[in-house]
């Protein structure tokens, strides 16, 4: 069921997000979130959210503005930097409170009321008319760098805060999505090896065995997404799919704050 429901996921929203304004690392963290440990899920997501951006690279790379990139990179590593040790420190805080519902016993962590909020923030946000229209002026891009890198770190979620920054530096459409992904690629390289030496290193023989086989399955799932996503979505409407991923996404935030999950 775990390979199912995430492998569907990747599919389905790698597709959606060459149209929409929601991006695969968003919706596909809480898909693991169902089954694994929060930092665990955040940190598998990275890895198929920094495949799949490495393939976008290799189709879209070279029309990216390298100048734009890396003014927005570089400070946007610095914050990922700072948002992935902070979800390290979150992960190592015992719980705030336990409950006994349904006869099982619920956990609510830092942690899980951190990311379950980011989450249906995030949620709430990419269906606001006003935040889809919202775009910054080119002279803060640094100041976007470091928002997109510390929430991406923390959380995952970055792409809605990236383009909103990057929408408006004056580059054309193919230049725009080329630089989208150069600094995706970037942030998701330098969070992931913040994950790898802190969370890894420290509780490595925690992780199921079937961690890597999932990984593995949810990057080419992502990869079908992407390559099919226009013939397969043409004809769907995204509005919908926004409204139910959403929803879907709202819950389960819910859920990880309120420690049922």
């Amino acid at each position: 069921m775990d390979y199912l429901i995430i492998c569907v996921t990747a599919v389905l929203v790698s597709g959606v997000t060459l149209f929409s304004g929601f991006g695969l690392g968003t919706v596909l963290m809480p898909a693991f979130a169902l089954f694994f440990p929060v930092p665990v899920a955040i940190a598998a997501t990275a890895i198929v959210h920094l495949a799949n951006n490495l393939f976008k690279l290799a189709l879209v790379g070279r029309s990216a503005d390298w100048h734009i990139a890396l003014k927005f990179s570089l400070p946007a590593v610095i914050a990922a930097i700072v948002g992935a040790s902070l979800l390290n420190g979150f992960a190592a805080l015992p719980a705030i409170v336990s409950y006994t519902m349904g006869g099982r016993t619920h956990e609510i962590t830092a942690i899980g009321v951190v990311i379950g909020l980011l989450i249906v923030a995030f949620a709430l946000l990419e269906l606001s008319p006003r935040f889809a229209d919202l775009k910054f002026s080119p002279r803060y891009l640094i100041i976007g760098g470091f928002l997109s890198g510390f929430f991406g770190g923390l959380s995952g979620n970055q792409g809605a805060l990236r383009a909103a920054f990057l929408i408006k530096a004056g580059m054309t459409k193919e230049a725009f999505i080329g630089t989208s992904v150069v600094s995706a690629v970037i942030v998701d390289t330098a969070r992931l090896a913040v994950y790898g030496l802190s969370f890894y290193r420290h509780s490595f023989a925690l992780l199921p065995s079937s961690m890597i086989g999932i990984v593995a399955a949810a990057t080419v799932a992502a990869f079908i997404g992407a390559y099919f996503g226009a013939r397969l979505l043409g004809k769907v409407t995204l509005r919908a799919i926004q409204l139910t991923v959403a929803g879907a996404m709202a819950m389960v935030g819910l859920g990880l704050a309120i420690g049922l999950i």
